[in-house]
């Protein structure tokens, strides 16, 4: 794969993990601000159902299926992958709320620290043992 097919690859991961994004924060928010929820149980909340979204869209879109890895083996690999994304994402917005507390701007700030992070994790993850070489 050449760099211009990674950067190809790479804007579609974006494109993908924003509409995520957006549903992982969201519901994120209406949880632990609105209805009053603890942030850390909210946020894996919110990440399982963005993850259930991503799972369809990336595998869709962004990655070509592997010939050697059954549907089943996939979805597997790919919830294992998204298991250590999500204790990132739990340790992170963790160790946010504990130092800055509850409020919306201090999730906020905790969850794009584990946007970021996660993100990195889960391209190159995915691009790693999930994608056809």
């Amino acid at each position: 794969m050449g760099l211009k097919d990674l950067a190809e690859q790479f804007l579609k991961f974006g494109v993908v993990g924003a509409l995520a994004t957006v549903v992982d924060y969201g519901i994120l928010m209406l949880l632990s601000q609105v209805a009053g929820c603890d942030p850390l149980p909210a946020s894996v909340v919110s990440y399982l159902v963005s993850l259930a979204f991503n799972y369809l869209a990336s595998m869709r879109y962004v990655f070509e299926r592997r010939d050697d890895l059954s549907r089943r083996r996939e979805l597997a690999a790919f919830m294992t992958l998204s298991a250590v994304g999500l204790v990132i994402n739990s340790l992170l917005i963790g160790v946010g709320t504990a130092f800055f507390g509850d409020g919306a701007l201090s999730v906020t700030l905790a969850k794009v620290l584990a946007t970021l992070v996660v993100g990195i994790w889960n391209f190159w993850s995915r691009k790693h043992w999930l994608e056809a070489r």
